[in-house]
């Protein structure tokens, strides 16, 4: 198949085996899941009373009183003492194939380029570091939420793409489906469109 290049008349030429792959939302779902999922650091944790400091010593005597017997204050039931269940560091992860990760990335390209979401230009590089020349470029061409592809990243267009909202920029080495999915369009460049297709080739 044939993609319309941005700024120019002409067009590229695609493989149908990653360009034009039916849409799988299931699978989509599955491995966008476990792409979040995998970015849980899940590092929460808790002290029990064994875990708190303090507490050696009997706070009182154990008879004679008239309280109810107590062998350290750090008991879950004084202030400042251990959580009955304490909450522990967690794995979220959840295991997704390569070939299953690699289909779902191939769905989501074909699925933005029948939607006439994928907008595919020869080059697109910055002279200076400037946020507002990326701001007018990406103006020029009516892209406002847009993903920037290239295949090899520089300072200048991240920097200048850094303080710009609903603005990323990545590698096309680097393409995630959760970013794909987070634009309203994705302007990619030949080069990298070429290096995309290899990847998922």
């Amino acid at each position: 198949m044939e993609l319309a290049l941005q700024d120019s008349k002409g067009t590229v030429e695609v493989a149908d085996a990653t360009f034009g792959v039916p849409f799988n939302e299931p699978l989509i779902h599955q491995v966008i899941t476990a792409y979040l999922a995998n970015a849980r650091a899940g590092t929460r944790a808790q002290k029990n009373r064994a875990a708190v400091r303090g507490g050696g010593a009997k706070p009182f005597r154990q008879k004679g009183t008239g309280r109810a017997r107590q062998g350290t204050i750090r008991s879950p039931l004084w202030r400042g003492g251990g959580r009955t269940f304490p909450a522990g560091p967690q794995d979220h992860s959840q295991k997704v194939n390569k070939k299953m990760y690699r289909a779902a990335l191939r769905s989501i390209i074909s699925e933005l380029a029948r939607q006439e979401r994928l907008v595919v230009a020869e080059g697109f590089s910055l002279d200076a570091p400037k946020t507002r020349q990326l701001a007018k470029r990406l103006g020029d061409l009516g892209l406002a939420d847009v993903l920037v592809i290239v295949d090899q990243l520089d300072d200048n267009l991240a920097l200048a793409a850094r303080n710009l909202q609903g603005v990323g920029v990545c590698q096309g080495t680097a393409v995630d489906p959760v970013s794909l999915v987070g634009y309203e369009k994705v302007l990619i460049t030949v080069p990298a469109l070429k290096q995309l297709e290899e990847r998922l080739a």
